[in-house]
């Protein structure tokens, strides 16, 4: 039997290592640096808090809306 808590920790561990990576070379910085701006972002908290069903769009547009709506401000 499949423990669908898990699963879902899973899926939005690797959509979040997804959005970080994307973010590093979209904007040719460290991944560190990259990890800091998606932590400290509200999109962030919105895929942690499952708001709206964010997490389930994919990864590059919910990069290039970081980008877009919160670093490049």
């Amino acid at each position: 039997m499949t423990d669908y808590k898990e699963l879902e920790k899973t899926y939005r561990q690797n959509l979040e290592n997804d959005i970080i990576q994307y973010i590093a070379a979209r904007l040719n910085i460290d991944l560190r640096n990259a990890m800091n701006k998606y932590y400290s972002s509200k999109l962030s908290a919105q895929i942690e808090e499952g708001i709206y069903g964010i997490e389930n769009l994919d990864y590059k547009i919910l990069g290039e809306d970081l980008i877009e709506n919160e670093i490049k401000k």
